[in-house]
């Protein structure tokens, strides 16, 4: 039934044609579990736009990720991230990681759990402010051929370090991974998280693009991504998008290729807001 209900995410996507042009040879046989992960950088660009007005900024960024095999099917997963925006004349940055947790039958499902806690700095005193975060909940995967489907739920809150006033948080995302070819890999991704406290909260609505390739016999990949956080806030008739756009280089250890590193690899990762600080 899991299956099911995960499945029908890709219902409108992996069509028999679209497949039929592109398929793939997949081996079932579980891998011998090993250490495996990688390290990529980003950099692009901000479009920010309000009622009456919009501004531009620079992004960059980072992540590493490491996936130990505890046996056959169990496993941990330990990432470290950070992300920094420029946007007239203010850098914003964030930096963090989180632990997942989970089992894996590369032929059928992935099931776990995971927590992410986040460092927030920057101009305006936001560095003085000693913002932070963090996040926990389940995530479950799907192997159907050469499509991947993720989800994940969480609760988490914002804070101020020695302060007992908190921002709840709490939201979800959904991702579809399609590999036209071992080495070629497009993600979808849909997500919602709402901020609340006093009564009021910010929501935001997520929607990514993403293109991965990696080339054939070595461990650098490339990709590009654009990423859209439409934010509303209570009792306010105007909202605000954030449009990034993202180019980047990744090198990965301990897979052949981006389907092998995707069932038998570092595979989870978590939400990353593209104003980095999720209180704007």
């Amino acid at each position: 039934m899991y299956r099911f209900l995960l499945g029908t995410a890709i219902a409108a996507t992996a069509t028999a044609a679209f497949a039929a042009d592109a398929p793939v040879v997949l081996d079932q046989e579980l891998a011998q579990p090993h250490i495996s992960g990688y390290g990529e950088l980003y950099v692009g660009g901000l479009y920010v736009s309000v009622p009456g007005d919009h501004a531009t900024g620079t992004a960059a960024g980072g992540a590493a990720r490491v996936n130990f095999p505890i046996d056959a099917r169990w496993n941990i997963q330990t990432d470290a991230v950070v992300d920094s925006i420029w946007i007239q004349g203010v850098n914003i940055y964030s930096y963090g990681g989180a632990v997942h947790g989970y089992w894996r039958d590369p032929s059928s499902y992935a099931l776990g759990g995971f927590a992410t806690i986040t460092g927030y700095g920057g101009d305006e005193g936001i560095s003085d402010a000693n913002l932070y975060s963090f996040s926990f909940g389940p995530e479950a995967q799907a192997y159907f051929g050469n499509v991947t489907v993720y989800g994940q739920v969480y609760y988490g809150q914002l804070r101020a370090s020695g302060e007992s006033e908190h921002f709840d948080n709490w939201g979800g995302r959904g991702v579809v991974r399609f590999f036209a070819q071992d080495n070629l890999r497009f993600d979808g991704e849909l997500g919602f998280s709402r901020l609340s406290a006093d009564g009021g909260h910010l929501d935001t609505v997520t929607g990514a693009l993403q293109a991965t390739y990696r080339f054939s016999g070595t461990p650098w990949s490339v990709f590009g991504r654009y990423q859209l956080d439409h934010l509303t806030a209570s009792g306010s008739s105007g909202s605000v998008n954030v449009h990034k756009y993202v180019v980047g280089l990744r090198a990965s250890f301990g897979a052949d290729t981006l389907l092998s590193e995707d069932r038998n690899g570092a595979t989870m990762d978590t939400y990353r807001p593209n104003f980095t600080l999720p209180l704007f």
